[in-house]
């Protein structure tokens, strides 16, 4: 299967994502790197539009979208699992984990920002506060990210998508 992709140089800005409803955990991996991926579960026909209309790249596992002569630029995702998934789009794009201050909420795709123990006591369990000096938080849902003991899986995870 032939993906449509435009550009071969590493682009200027970071590249922004649409992926369609078969990629939802992609996105958030996608997001925990720190690229703005936007995840729809639409018909193909307004996930086709707004991929162009928002200049994104368009990720799918839908044949038929990719087969389309007014399919946007895109890249059909060969694998069900997400580990592979991930390793495919970083090494198609050559993406690397984003600067802290572009990391994104997983779940709505919005920049998180720091946020002081001040800020978060009484609103994370007391373990994690004592134990914690890091935090953020998603200004758009407000939840509240740390570095806790599944930061280790997830570090291994990405390591394995980016080498």
């Amino acid at each position: 299967m032939e993906s449509r992709l435009e550009r071969d140089d590493p682009p200027a800005e970071p590249l922004r994502f649409v992926a369609d409803a078969m990629l939802g955990r992609l996105a958030t991996w996608l997001r925990i790197l720190g690229y703005d991926v936007e995840y729809s579960r639409g018909e193909d026909a307004a996930l086709i539009e707004r991929a162009r209309a928002s200049g994104r790249i368009l990720l799918t596992r839908d044949t038929g979208i990719v087969r389309r002569r007014n399919a946007p630029p895109n890249l059909f995702v060969r694998s069900d699992h997400v580990s592979e998934q991930l390793r495919q789009v970083v090494q198609a794009f050559r993406l690397a984990p984003a600067d802290p201050s572009r990391r994104r909420c997983p779940r709505c795709n919005v920049v998180v920002e720091a946020r002081t123990k001040a800020e978060v006591f009484g609103r994370v369990p007391e373990f994690v506060w004592s134990r914690q000096d890091a935090f953020w938080g998603c200004p758009a849902c407000g939840r509240l990210y740390w570095a806790g003991t599944h930061r280790r899986g997830m570090d291994a995870m990405i390591r394995a998508a980016i080498t």
